[in-house]
């Protein structure tokens, strides 16, 4: 089957939940070489993936402290489109700064105000993603009853972004939300599942404070739906649409 923007948009995803699952690894550095590989012969509807992907193995060369050759990918992706800036401002990514080499390439970059909005929007709600399940984990302990709840999750922004880097960026927030709801689903199986096992054997079981904290957290999950919808990022009225230079290097709090 010829590879589609869509089906390899779906493998990067696939990729990115993997390292975020199992960690950085050989698996995931050939995942995102495939991807940027299949992506090129795609044309201009492939060069954002190509950015993405480059933009991660820049992040993993990081992570393995291979500087030069966080640079070269860096330096790809921009060519491809790269631009996100806040991105570029994480902590992993900061010792790169005083490298002439990541200076050059930081500062090609062009961006849109109601891009940058998009950006800032996008590396927070990662950290609010990570930070509710967090959450969730700590409300569950010592839970008696055996529903299972899911993580609510802000829904992605849906406007047409001015450029092509806002969808790389947006590529990473699901591919931390899928991981983190996987995470969340498997945590609350397995306490259900032994809750209904103690439930069976047991006949000290509190069948009344099941049935308390089956409601207590239903309320608790109604309360998390309601903070992710209210996340939900709303454009900016009279957010610029030009294409400027990015902030200047260092002058961005990353929102981790």
């Amino acid at each position: 089957m010829a590879d589609t923007v869509h089906s390899l948009s779906d493998r990067l995803h696939e990729v990115l939940v993997t390292f975020l699952t199992d960690g950085a690894g050989a698996a995931a550095t050939t995942g995102l070489h495939d991807v940027v590989a299949r992506a090129s012969a795609l044309g201009p509807d492939g060069t954002w993936l190509v950015a993405a992907g480059h933009a991660s193995l820049g992040g993993l060369a990081c992570v393995y402290g291979q500087k030069d050759q966080a640079v070269l990918h860096f330096d790809a992706a921009v060519a491809a489109g790269y631009n996100d800036c806040v991105a570029l401002h994480a902590a992993l990514i900061r010792p790169l700064h005083d490298d002439p080499r990541f200076r050059s390439l930081y500062q090609r970059m062009r961006i849109t105000q109601a891009d940058l909005d998009e950006f800032f929007w996008l590396h927070q709600e990662m950290q609010i993603t990570v930070q509710e399940a967090q959450a969730a984990s700590l409300d569950d302990i010592g839970r008696l009853d055996t529903g299972v709840s899911l993580l609510p999750l802000a829904p992605l922004p849906t406007r047409a972004p001015n450029t092509p880097g806002v969808l790389a960026a947006r590529m990473e927030l699901a591919a931390v939300q899928t991981a983190v709801r996987q995470a969340a689903v498997k945590a609350e199986f397995q306490r259900s599942a032994g809750n209904t096992s103690l439930g069976l054997i047991d006949d000290s079981w509190d069948e009344d404070r099941a049935r308390r904290d089956a409601r207590h957290a239903d309320d608790l999950e109604s309360q998390r739906l309601r903070a992710a919808q209210a996340r939900t990022f709303v454009e900016r009225p009279g957010a610029g649409t030009v294409l400027m230079p990015c902030p200047p290097l260092g002058s961005i709090v990353h929102p981790g």
